[in-house]
């Protein structure tokens, strides 16, 4: 039973990413900007957070703070990798469909891949590199890139898409090592609280200096800091530990054809038979490397 009740706090984790491209597009279609866009989920997620987690020590004795290995200025720093992955995506989402912009995302495993050969001279296995070379297969079908009418993309779009995957790499590598004798909640707010002020100086979004502005991106933000600031990283927290590593990475791909759905039923996107069958043979391939890794995370 509890690794049922895992299992599905991580599928339904996944998925709440799958809905945030669409979110976007609609926020886009609204007026906003790519900075308010962003700007907006970075601060409703901060606040979400750090209420939590202020909410959590209500009760709790005051106790000395435990030595951490890593210092608190590290977690703001690392999650300055988040905000540039919101960055990058939004912009991609406002280029390509964001069932095209999802598949580039999800081009962050072989490029992690890659960065982990690079900066930490862990080379990829056999199977890894065969995976990788899928993916890439896999991504040719699903963007249509290999249909007889290639569809008009946007190659700007298709560099933020990439740059959006690189960045993603890095934090999924910055959040496994950093950080982990932090609790959950207060690990997100830090990190969470480097994206925002990223976003802030990046993009200045002084729309949200506008109370008119505000109050129509309230429910843009608060649907977008939801579902990809704070349910992901306390259902991931709660159900990981139940599910094993191998079976929880399976059901986080569900991000993927989740993405895909609801472009294709909410914004009326064109989804081709080669594209839905790259997305099929992209996941076989994620299922297929992930059952080929050890079951449990290996100790960073």
């Amino acid at each position: 039973m509890e690794k049922l009740k895992g299992s599905l706090a991580v599928f339904f984790g996944a998925a709440s990413f799958g809905v945030l491209s669409t979110f976007v597009k609609k926020a886009y279609k609204a007026g906003f900007t790519l900075g308010e866009v962003t700007g907006s989920q970075a601060l409703f997620g901060v606040v979400f957070l750090w209420l939590v987690y202020a909410i959590l020590q209500i009760g709790k004795a005051p106790a000395q703070s435990p030595v951490r290995k890593d210092p608190k200025w590290l977690l703001f720093v690392a999650g300055l990798s988040s905000g540039l992955v919101s960055v990058l995506y939004y912009q991609c989402v406002q280029l390509v469909p964001a069932s095209i912009a999802i598949i580039l995302l999800m081009q962050y495993i072989w490029i992690g891949a890659i960065l982990e050969w690079l900066l930490f001279k862990k080379a990829p296995s056999q199977i890894q590199l065969i995976g990788c070379v899928l993916i890439i297969i896999g991504t040719l079908f699903s963007t249509g890139l290999l249909e007889e009418e290639v569809p008009n993309l946007s190659i700007e779009g298709l560099l933020y898409g990439f740059g959006a995957a690189t960045a993603y790499s890095l934090f999924i590598m910055l959040n496994g090592r950093i950080g982990n004798d932090y609790p959950t909640v207060l690990k997100s707010a830090l990190m969470i609280t480097g994206a925002l002020v990223l976003i802030l100086v990046l993009l200045r979004p002084v729309g949200l200096l506008s109370f008119e502005v505000m109050y129509r991106l309230l429910p843009y933000g608060l649907l977008l800091a939801l579902f990809g600031t704070v349910i992901p990283p306390l259902l991931f927290a709660y159900g990981m530990p139940k599910t094993g590593y191998s079976l929880g990475s399976i059901l986080s791909a569900v991000e993927l054809p989740v993405a895909v759905c609801m472009s294709h039923v909410v914004l009326g996107e064109y989804v081709s038979g080669w594209q839905w069958f790259g997305l099929v043979f992209i996941l076989a391939v994620i299922v297929t490397i992930q059952l080929q890794k050890p079951k449990k995370a290996p100790t960073v």
